[in-house]
């Protein structure tokens, strides 16, 4: 299991929220471009960074700054947070980035994801945020009546191969994954899951893994120091080594 760990940006500043709600905004780090350098200094080899400003106004508003990040890092981004058109899918790939996020496109233009995966497979993930059972879109600030594991096999249908799903009611709370949904969705759909919401621990990730997902989002236990990601990093090499993760 990879490990991903987070930076959320609003007005270019590292900040992390609670359970989506942007009124809760605080900033964790100085600098995004050093936090990134850190987390390579650590271990992780992604990093998965959201443009918050660009989830509310549907288009890219933090875009130099991960162009910064990817080129001063090293690290291969996923990224996500307004990413609403095929031109700004384009201008993210085709300058390096390795992997771009689909969320509310994914429920209110579902045609586009057919047509990003057929131009660019296995590059395009789709985030999953669901609320008291439900997808969540628009930023986390709309509650839709899809059920998750419904909008997972209609994406695995038009050939979406990653998968992020997020338990927005743990986001930021430290209060552990939804090992439930995300089992589910592991033996529902053929995409690789990667785990999103309330990890907290060593044990956590130890949890993730046993479940052979693909990977895990850390965020705020980074920063709030009840995560090691270096140790975390080593702890899913152990796992890999010995068998029990894919």
């Amino acid at each position: 299991m990879i490990l991903l760990p987070a930076i959320d940006l609003i007005d270019g500043e590292c900040v992390r929220l609670i359970q989506g709600d942007y009124n809760t905004a605080r900033r964790v780090a100085e600098d995004a471009v050093e936090t990134a350098r850190s987390f390579r200094e650590a271990g992780a080899q992604w990093l998965h960074v959201v443009d918050l400003n660009g989830a509310k106004a549907a288009k890219p508003v933090n875009a130099k700054l991960m162009m910064r990040i990817l080129k001063e890092t090293g690290l291969w981004l996923e990224v996500g947070g307004g990413i609403r058109d095929m031109e700004t899918i384009r201008a993210y790939l085709e300058n390096g980035i390795s992997r771009v996020i689909l969320g509310t496109a994914a429920v209110s233009h579902p045609e586009l994801v057919v047509s990003a995966v057929k131009r660019y497979g296995e590059r395009i993930a789709v985030g999953i945020d669901a609320r008291d059972g439900m997808v969540a879109q628009n930023g986390w600030t709309e509650t839709s009546s899809i059920d998750p594991l419904n909008l997972a096999r209609r994406m695995e249908r038009v050939g979406v191969k990653y998968l992020i799903f997020t338990d927005i009611s743990r986001d930021g709370t430290l209060s552990g994954p939804n090992l439930s949904m995300l089992k589910q969705l592991q033996n529902g759909v053929s995409c690789r899951i990667i785990a999103s919401g309330g990890i907290s621990s060593l044990k956590d990730i130890s949890d993730l893994a046993g479940l052979n997902l693909y990977g895990a989002i850390c965020g705020k236990s980074i920063y709030a120091g009840t995560l090691d990601l270096k140790d975390a990093v080593t702890l899913c090499g152990q796992m890999e080594r010995e068998g029990s993760t894919v």
